[in-house]
Formats: C-alpha cells, structure tokens, sequence
C-alpha cells in the first residue's frame, strides 16, 4: 500500500525517445544536467569507473529528491565527454513517472508491465520485445527496460538511451553501473 502511495505522488516526466525525458536532453553536458535536475533535487557527480576503452571518459549524475530521507537516487544520468548525456536511469521507487504512449513505464511489476505492453501492442498492432533479462519493454531502442529489487518484488527501472561514443546499440552502449543497482544485480 505504501509503494501505491508513492507512486501517486510521483512527478510526471515527459519522454521523447532519441530526444530526452523530463528536462533532462541528450547531448547535454555534465553542467547542463546538473542545472535542469535542480528542479527535482541535489545533485552529485562522479566518475564512473572506464571498463572499455573505446568509451570515452564518463560521469555519473545522481539526482536525489530534496524531501526525501537519504534515498537511492531518484534519476541517474550518464555523461559521456565526447556525446554528452546519453543515458537516464529511473529509480523504481523515488524516479518520476515516464510514460511511454501512455503506458507508464516506472515502479511497475514487471508482469502487469508486460501485459499492458503486450495489450499496447495489439491494440497499435506495433512490435514489443523482451531484453536479454526477460523483461517486456516498447520495442524502441531508446527504451530498455530493467528490473530493481524493492523488498520482495522486482519494479521496471526504465533506462532511456541513445547510442554513445563507439557503441553499435543501446545495448553496447548501457553504462557497466546500470548492470548493478545498490551493490545488488538488477536482474
């Protein structure tokens, strides 16, 4: 019930895919998120570890919600010096609400996830498909779709991408800290 709760309270963030989600653009520089994610909390940065040398240099933005006792953070972007932002994770728990075409997208179980994709589908007679992890997502390559523990229960973790600095794919292109939430496997 309380997870219900903070869901309803949630601020909405618009999503356009390949451009950005909330005030948060791709392409937009350490500083320049740092100034449109005032809005939702404090911010600290820092650099992310370089597991492949192709990427170049990294950092990571947490977004924390202001009210809230210490927390995860609420929005983490990634930041890449040679493409800017390329990467939004939203928390399942303290993350705005994104909305895909109307289907919301954070916090949810990601079984009744699946079936609203799945009727998303249908009803648009579009594609959707699964990641690597099982998990039903829009079949959109700026959309990956990821599991967070939160208790007993796995909620979607949304991560909205676009290609950066020497990756192929979205999927070449996830930051290694996106495989790992809060020391713990995502999947």
């Amino acid at each position: 019930m309380a997870f219900r709760t903070a869901v309803a309270e949630r601020d909405e963030w618009p999503c356009s895919p390949a451009v950005g989600v909330g005030p948060l653009r791709f392409g937009m520089t350490v500083d320049e998120v740092v100034e449109a994610a005032e809005a939702l909390g404090r911010t600290r940065v820092s650099e992310c570890a370089r597991d492949h040398t192709i990427f170049s240099p990294t950092w990571k933005v947490e977004v924390r919600r202001r009210r809230v006792a210490p927390s995860p953070p609420a929005v983490t972007a990634y930041v890449s010096q040679v493409s800017g932002l390329f990467c939004i994770a939203v928390d399942a728990v303290q993350g705005p609400q994104v909305a895909y075409d109307g289907v919301p997208l954070v916090g949810r179980d990601l079984s009744e996830l699946e079936s609203d994709v799945v009727a998303y589908a249908e009803a648009m007679d579009v594609h959707f498909r699964y990641t690597p992890e099982g998990y039903a997502g829009p079949d959109d390559p700026g959309v990956v779709i990821r599991g967070q523990r939160v208790g007993q229960v796995l909620r979607s973790r949304p991560l909205f991408m676009v290609t950066r600095d020497g990756a192929n794919t979205e999927w070449d292109s996830m930051p290694s800290e996106e495989y790992r939430v809060n020391g713990q496997s995502v999947v």
